[in-house]
């Protein structure tokens, strides 16, 4: 059986910073990238990213070999989106575009949807 298509895309810098996050910070086996949201944050709902251990009601998926854990409960929120990751002068770190977003704030970690 083919495994579901992945309601997130890493963008090739994301996909290489995940890389290498999990390189240098050696995290152990059977953890994956935690793709998720929660309550909170200037616009109502913050991103969450992060490695952790596979939970009760996620669904698991494979992007370019990398494991991603996303709640089912909050696939809706992040369908169609896509993490980029920018390393310039003025901002490091990893962006996400959701086009589900209806409003989102200045420091591009919250939105309302």
């Amino acid at each position: 059986m083919d495994a579901p298509a992945t309601p997130v895309t890493l963008s090739p810098r994301a996909s290489e910073e995940v890389r290498r996050i999990l390189t240098d910070k050696t995290i152990p086996d059977g953890y994956g990238l935690r793709i998720g949201v929660r309550g909170g944050g200037c616009s109502g709902m913050s991103y969450i990213l992060g490695f952790d251990k596979l939970r009760e009601h996620d669904l698991t998926f494979n992007a370019d070999g990398i494991v991603m854990y996303i709640d089912k409960r909050q696939g809706l929120y992040l369908l169609g989106t896509t993490i980029d990751y920018h390393a310039g002068l003025d901002a490091r770190g990893f962006i996400f575009e959701n086009p589900n977003a209806t409003q989102t704030c200045g420091c591009g970690s919250s939105f309302a949807a």
